[in-house]
């Protein structure tokens, strides 16, 4: 029996999010902006660092009129996934550890999810961290987003004492490849993306995260 069964957040447990990152820089009108690209071509290039970027990024947002109240505003028509807590639910009742793999953000997942701490085992996110009047302080990436995914995962068999064949990974978009490959057993999600539907297991077109359940 597989142990262990980690999501992506953000189109996959949350709906109406993309990329949670995407949404900020649109609602706060830094989509195209030339140090938001340049941040992001930095980063490919391997000029900077992750932690480098999303503490650029954030600054940028915070000089556009980002804080904890209007980056709450930003996320307004986010929602949790049809299905998701059920399913959250089930998989613990049955005995699965459940782990979160995501460059999304902590400020989405404690707005939709606040019990969040009492459903997964491990939570790998990025951390917005705000001071008593909801100013931005500062930001903690993670160590395991866009091409670090699959790192994540071995972090957590490490962590578990099991072996990366044990885990079932679930996810929706193109940054999830190489973790789906990884893992023993992968399911595409409301994906929007061909190579990831390629090399999962298993693709569910049907928003409804209970779907994944006929697979667990």
């Amino acid at each position: 029996m597989r142990k262990l069964v980690v999501f992506d957040l953000d189109g996959t447990i949350i709906d109406n999010v993309e990329y949670v990152w995407d949404t900020l820089h649109k609602f706060f009108g830094v989509d195209r902006h030339p140090k938001r690209l340049e941040h992001m071509n930095g980063f490919f290039e391997k000029r900077i660092s992750y932690q480098e970027w999303a503490e650029r990024d954030l600054l940028l947002l915070k000089e556009h009129g980002a804080n904890k109240r209007t980056i709450l505003k930003a996320m307004k028509r986010a929602k949790i996934m049809r299905g998701a807590l059920e399913t959250l639910k089930s998989l613990k009742a049955k005995g699965y550890r459940i782990a979160l793999v995501s460059g999304s953000l902590n400020v989405l997942l404690e707005k939709l999810i606040p019990d969040y701490g009492e459903i997964f085992d491990h939570v790998f996110i990025n951390r917005i961290y705000f001071d008593e009047k909801g100013e931005i302080k500062e930001v903690r990436a993670t160590e395991f987003d866009m091409q670090h995914k699959k790192a994540g995962l071995l972090e957590l068999c490490r962590i578990e004492g099991i072996d990366p064949g044990d885990c079932v990974f679930v996810g929706d978009n193109e940054n999830d490849l190489g973790i789906a490959e990884a893992a023993g057993f992968s399911i595409a999600f409301n994906s929007k993306s061909k190579k990831l539907n390629e090399v999962s297991d298993v693709v569910i077109r049907k928003k409804d995260l209970r779907e994944i359940l006929k697979y667990l």
